[in-house]
């Protein structure tokens, strides 16, 4: 009931309906008003509009209104930030489409946010989940894509069995997942990346610039990207004890290549897309893959903590790029495939981390290094850290730390067993998931030919509108290529345990006549002669794919290689190439 002091509802209502008449937020074109764009994150459509909305909101509108009343012309936009996970797994719950759920929520949720009487130009309003809006998403994608800043490889990743997708490290809590609280298991499987770490140096040289920001933050960025300089040394896989493995070599990346003498085992990690072909060939092969399986089952769990330090040989052996000597090959838990090579060397008489691990599986120690003042000793109580002369070191012996380093890498460079290499332990970006309610990756997979981009855009939407939800339960799709129809899988689990969600064939029949041309990409699909489960595939990005701040990584002439295939989008679509 209202204040009969201030009868909110009668004079709100009133006032708002005014509003409403007069467009009286809407901003038009002016050459002589100063602009002012006030743009407020985009609210998640989950159904109801919370106090922290309320808070945002208002704050995000009083400026917009002082600033009017300033005289500056005012663009003051709304939209809803509407792909992801929680709308689909909602949808699915309620037998619905990710878009009914999404649609119902975001009309409800506006009502909230105009009752409010927050002076939004509601003609700008947009969803991210309309093809109007993520056909752009695509547009910067396929520009990456040109670039060569946008590919698929294999990674392991997290994955949640119940929700069916990729999570981010960040998703993972005490190795559950954050929305459904399932177990999360590691797989590998082939995902969509961005190049991100080919600006990793400019990224590095660019926090210095970064006025105003607090130390904290930059330090965090800082760590973030960590540049590396130091030198990749290739081990080759002992021949004599392993014949079958004679051309197989593991490389390392390290930061002390002056302590390369001191070299006494070699560590690898547990997901190294190498290690399973090695182990075939080790008599340490059980106890090793029994390791590496408990190992990737507990780091869900342990991903925000330090492990200890825990290791198994694998039964095999490298040889000594410098002395030729046999070095052990162990499988340890403190390494990742992701950061370097997968591969590290351990000097257990330099580093405090190898030492530990020396000590505990008994391996031998040997120092190579002395520090200035220091007496060598029989028996070290912990690693030596410092730089020194080396000992022990062939002809390197009694050069100076920096010395050593620059004359090791270069006889490794004369010999074509390593070279000098600067790293950073920034990774490329995965974007892609295993779901339906996302920006859809516009690349075709034929799975008999190559993989090409499409034409963006070239179809009206990705999303067929059933009443089952497409994401779980929905009737197979089917693929109709120009050169004949075939039935295929229904999204799922396709041979080889990669789920796929797989483009209906009403998509397709529009899309054929606008493939680009290229030598590497047939204009039609292969004609199918074969009874095997073929077809073209595609998937969505994550729910944070929609790209709003990717103006900054859109890549200048100048960066990577340029692609025959033609990137424009339609004309008529959009109005401008």
């Amino acid at each position: 009931m209202s204040d009969p002091l201030y009868p909110f509802t009668e004079i709100e209502q009133k006032v708002q309906q005014r509003w409403k008449e007069d467009s009286a937020f809407r901003v038009h074109r002016s050459t002589t008003l100063p602009k002012y764009y006030c743009l407020e994150m985009f609210p998640y459509p989950s159904g109801r509009i919370h106090m922290g909305h309320v808070r945002n909101y208002s704050i995000g509108d009083a400026i917009a209104r002082y600033k009017r009343m300033r005289g500056f012309n005012v663009l003051h936009p709304m939209g809803w930030d509407a792909f992801g996970l929680p709308a689909e797994n909602a949808a699915i719950v309620r037998g619905i489409h990710p878009a009914d759920w999404t649609e119902s929520n975001i009309e409800h949720m506006k009502d909230q946010l105009q009752k409010l009487g927050l002076s939004y130009d509601w003609g700008r309003e947009v969803a991210t989940c309309h093809p109007d809006y993520y056909r752009w998403n695509q547009w910067f994608f396929l520009r990456l894509l040109e670039k060569g800043l946008a590919y698929r490889k294999e990674a392991l990743l997290n994955w949640c069995d119940s929700c069916a997708t990729v999570l981010a490290n960040e998703q993972v809590e005490d190795g559950l997942c954050w929305r459904c609280g399932s177990t999360v298991r590691l797989r590998t499987l082939e995902q969509w990346f961005l190049r991100i770490t080919d600006y990793a140096e400019e990224l590095s040289l660019s926090l210095e610039s970064l006025e105003g920001w607090p130390e904290r933050v930059r330090t965090m960025q800082a760590n973030w990207i960590s540049p590396s300089t130091g030198a990749l040394i290739d081990f080759s896989i002992d021949s004599q004890a392993s014949p079958n493995l004679h051309s197989e070599t593991l490389t390392v990346f390290t930061t002390r290549p002056d302590t390369l003498f001191g070299v006494t085992f070699v560590t690898i990690a547990p997901e190294h897309p190498l290690l399973d072909l090695l182990l075939e060939h080790s008599p340490e092969k059980i106890p090793a893959r029994a390791f590496i399986e408990k190992t990737l089952r507990a780091r869900t769990h342990q991903s925000r903590e330090e492990p200890e330090k825990e290791g198994v040989f694998s039964g095999l052996f490298l040889r000594h790029p410098m002395t030729g000597n046999r070095i052990p090959l162990w499988i340890g838990n403190f390494v990742v495939a992701s950061y370097g090579t997968g591969v590290v060397m351990g000097v257990p008489a330099h580093d405090q981390r190898d030492f530990e691990f020396a000590q505990k599986y008994g391996i031998p120690i040997r120092q190579v290094i002395l520090p200035p003042g220091q007496e060598r000793s029989s028996a070290l109580e912990k690693a030596i850290t410092e730089d020194g002369t080396l000992l022990d070191s062939g002809s390197f012996s009694g050069l100076s730390g920096d010395e050593a380093r620059r004359a090791i890498i270069a006889h490794l460079e004369k010999t074509g067993q390593g070279r000098m290499k600067k790293t950073f332990r920034l990774r490329d970006w995965g974007i892609s998931r295993q779901r339906y309610w996302g920006t859809p990756i516009p690349v075709i997979h034929c799975l008999r030919a190559a993989s090409f981009p499409s034409r963006n855009p070239t179809f009206r939407s990705f999303f067929p509108r059933t009443s089952t939800s497409p994401a779980r339960g929905a009737p197979p799709w089917q693929i109709i290529p120009t050169s004949g129809a075939f039935p295929v899988p229904p999204a799922g689990i396709q041979d080889g345990g990669k789920p796929t969600p797989w483009i209906p064939s009403s998509i397709l029949r529009g899309t054929f006549s606008a493939l680009p041309a290229s030598k590497s990409a047939p204009r039609t699909a292969p004609s199918p002669r074969r009874p095997s489960p073929t077809g073209f595939r595609s998937t969505s990005t994550s729910e944070g794919s929609n790209m709003r701040s990717s103006t900054s990584s859109m890549p200048d002439s100048s960066r990577g290689s340029s692609s025959t295939w033609n990137f424009l989008p339609s004309k008529n679509h959009s109005g401008r190439s």
